[in-house]
């Protein structure tokens, strides 16, 4: 029966031609319009590390002075350097990292010039953290971070074009004035989006190309690369100044992982006490105020996903319902047009359901027409985003899933502007009909 509906569709797609191009160009437009927005805020507002994203855990303290303090306010965004490396050496999680951005040049052999990239410094946990793949070698240990080891681990892209296809470990690069012994090379699939884990630099875009231990950055007193925060002049007589272990400075971005939510709300007391006993040393001024977020809340408290991207994927869908309305409208015109061929089916034995599902039919296949041609327009929208001037641009394209939910997306669409002209068609008495023919 349903070939039989295929085939009655067919037909009428050839009787009228310009009303059906009509309604599967505004299920087009429909469908093009919404995917094109709607893959921007999946790609946006996904989990950047599944599996994992909800047992680790980003956190906050409050180290702040007490002036301008009102209570409810949010704890510091990051921590201060001693703050981060007391929380490190007490391992209460149990994995935990501490880093921040940087950058340094890297001068290659055989006198090339010397050129600028971006790397991280952070602990030994950060690899098994978050799951970074390596292709060659293995990342520092925790015995590393304590003797400062000049130790690196390179992206692959870095690793291709300072060494070729050769495995580096055991080779030597020069960062900046100093010489570093490559351990690991990262695999070059590794991307997670949004760069979850510092939400200071970037959110989108390439992971760090480099990555020393936070304590070696230290000990070459090298920058740092995003947001910092500093409210006395308690470094100032320090040599290395706000970077300081003294200095009163939040610009450390600080991780644990915890198993499950027992160890969660253990580990946030153990925070309270923790600011508690800081503020018993004259350290906090504060009553005490921390946050534990998983990956999702702290993406969610940041508002990763740019409000003009939430924007445009409500308008879009909004364009998709006016393009509905039209469709169903344009339904209406033709099933109510052969009201005639339906009282004859009718008087032959038909039922009205079977009317119904003729009718739904017919409403699918534009659907389906109608998402193809949605889907070129689709990927045509979502290459104009990748020529725009954001950092997200790049990450603009149709998976497997939005390609899936396309054809879904227009097929439930057609269907649903389809019911009430079906509903209409199904009412028709035959009676009526053959006796006005």
């Amino acid at each position: 029966m349903f070939g039989y509906y295929c085939n009655l569709a067919l037909r009428s797609f050839r009787r009228n031609k310009v009303l059906t191009a009509l309604m599967v160009l505004a299920v087009a437009l429909g469908i093009g319009t919404s995917m094109t927005a709607l893959t921007v805020f999946h790609v946006l507002s996904g989990d950047p590390i599944p599996g994992r994203s909800g047992r680790l855990f980003y956190v906050q303290l409050d180290p702040l002075p007490k002036a301008g303090y009102t209570p409810g306010d949010e704890p510091a965004a990051q921590l201060t350097r001693f703050d981060a490396e007391t929380l490190l050496r007490q391992a209460r999680g149990k994995r935990q990292a501490m880093m921040s951005a940087g950058s340094a040049a890297i001068e290659p052999d055989q006198g090339a010039a010397p050129f600028v990239l971006e790397g991280r410094f952070t602990s030994a946990d950060f690899f098994p953290m978050f799951d970074v793949p390596l292709i060659h070698g293995r990342a520092w240990t925790r015995d590393d971070d304590e003797a400062r080891a000049r130790v690196v681990v390179i992206g692959q892209a870095l690793s291709e074009k300072l060494f070729g296809s050769a495995d580096p470990v055991g080779r030597d690069v020069q960062l900046g004035k100093a010489a570093f012994r490559v351990i690991g090379v990262v695999d070059g699939d590794w991307n997670p989006n949004p760069r979850f884990y510092d939400l200071t630099n970037e959110r989108f875009g390439d992971p760090e190309e480099f990555y020393v231990p936070f304590s070696t950055s230290r000990a070459l007193r090298w920058g740092n690369s995003g947001n910092m925060h500093c409210w006395d002049d308690s470094g100032e007589s320090d040599p290395e100044g706000s970077h300081a272990l003294m200095a009163d400075c939040t610009w450390i971005q600080y991780w644990v992982e915890l198993e499950n939510a027992q160890q969660a709300a253990d580990y946030r007391a153990y925070l309270v006490n923790y600011s508690d006993q800081q503020r018993a040393a004259g350290r906090f001024q504060r009553p005490a105020n921390v946050r534990l977020s998983n990956v999702m809340e702290w993406l969610d408290f940041n508002r990763v996903v740019p409000s003009d991207v939430r924007l445009q994927a409500w308008l879009a869908l909004g364009f998709l319902a006016v393009c509905l309305l039209n469709t169903v409208g344009l339904l209406l015109a033709k099933f109510l047009r052969r009201h005639g061929e339906i009282g004859v089916r009718r008087a032959l034995g038909a039922s009205r359901r079977q009317i119904f599902l003729q009718c739904l039919v017919e409403a699918g296949a534009i659907g389906l027409v109608g998402g193809v041609l949605g889907l070129g327009l689709a990927l045509f929208g979502l290459w104009a985003v990748r020529q725009q001037p954001t950092d997200y641009a790049a990450l603009a394209h149709l998976d497997l899933a939005m390609l899936l939910g396309t054809f879904v997306l227009a097929l439930a669409s057609s269907l649903l502007a389809g019911a009430l002209p079906a509903w209409r068609a199904m009412q028709v008495a035959p009676a009526l009909q053959l006796k006005s023919q």
